[in-house]
């Protein structure tokens, strides 16, 4: 049996003091964003985590303290949390994330984050895919078809070599299903939406990338510091997926990683190397705030324990 989650108190100035510096760093880390956006303007790399992982500022902004503490009430009322989702207020006016409730809603999603995180966890990281999994996506295909507006950095036939001449090793399903139908049967193995927790692994720069995704489907049981490191990662990784792949990056001030050769081969995995170190922090952080939100103790009594 786990052992039981004991609740952790702060004082209004404490709880003030994170929340305010995490807005203030969540708007420092989306200024560019706004910016574009306010001037109707787009940036292929940047905006990418706003687009596929359905990222809002005011979402990255909204501090949450994780399950298990407790927001002690300040002089003029309890913390403004007690009006959000799932959280609740005791008599005496703390405030803590209602663990019951979330689970009641989100318990299934939780358990499946937590085993994902885990099994990948446990595995050793591979690298030598070379992020080629950015070039099968293009693969043989029309560019009136691609996803991006930039040019291919070495042209269409070009680009279709360098496919040919490598092998893909591709292990996360959610860059594989983007995968042209000529580079589906290329690649070593045949992924699924079954298949994930099974060929997840730590070296991966799309695995890694979606420690932000897992924080972001947490929700309230992630921490806002937490979130915001998974965001910084998965902004970092998105980069480098992006200076590997096929496109011309020069127009954005970007400089090619060039897969293609074998410095550009050694810059790709030590980076990739690098980021697995950073994403297994995350994700041991993230596995730990999966563990407080499924211990088995009552959201009572963690308020009673806070107070």
């Amino acid at each position: 049996m786990r052992p039981p989650v004991h609740a952790e108190q702060l004082a209004p100035s404490e709880w003030r003091r994170r929340a305010d510096a995490h807005q203030a760093r969540a708007d420092a880390l989306t200024a560019p964003h706004r910016a574009r956006k306010a001037n109707g303007e787009r940036h292929p790399i940047d905006d990418f985590l706003y687009d596929y992982y359905t990222v809002k500022p005011s979402l990255l902004r909204r501090w949450h303290p994780g399950a298990g503490i407790v927001l002690a009430a300040a002089q003029d009322g309890p913390a403004e949390h007690a009006g959000w989702r799932w959280y609740r207020a005791d008599d005496d006016g703390a405030v803590a994330l209602d663990v019951a409730a979330f689970l009641a809603d989100r318990g299934d999603t939780v358990t499946h984050i937590h085993e994902l995180l885990a099994a990948t966890a446990a595995r050793p990281a591979h690298t030598g895919c070379f992020g080629l999994h950015e070039w099968a996506m293009v693969y043989r295909q029309d560019d009136t078809r691609r996803r991006h507006s930039l040019p291919l950095r070495l042209g269409r036939e070009g680009t279709d070599a360098v496919v040919e001449s490598h092998p893909l090793r591709c292990t996360h399903f959610d860059a594989f299903r983007f995968f042209t139908p000529d580079a589906v049967p290329r690649n070593r193995d045949l992924l699924s939406r079954d298949t994930q927790v099974a060929t997840e692994q730590p070296g991966c720069l799309h695995a890694n990338m979606d420690c932000l995704k897992w924080a972001l489907k947490l929700g309230p049981a992630t921490p806002g510091d937490l979130l915001l490191d998974c965001f910084e990662l998965a902004r970092d990784i998105r980069t480098l997926d992006m200076q590997a792949s096929p496109y011309d990056v020069s127009s954005l001030g970007e400089p090619a990683v060039a897969i293609e050769t074998p410095e550009g081969k050694a810059e790709y995995v030590r980076r990739q190397r690098d980021f697995a170190a950073r994403a297994n922090v995350l994700r041991a952080r993230l596995l730990a705030s999966c563990d407080r939100a499924l211990h088995p103790f009552h959201a009572g009594a963690a308020l009673r324990q806070g107070g």
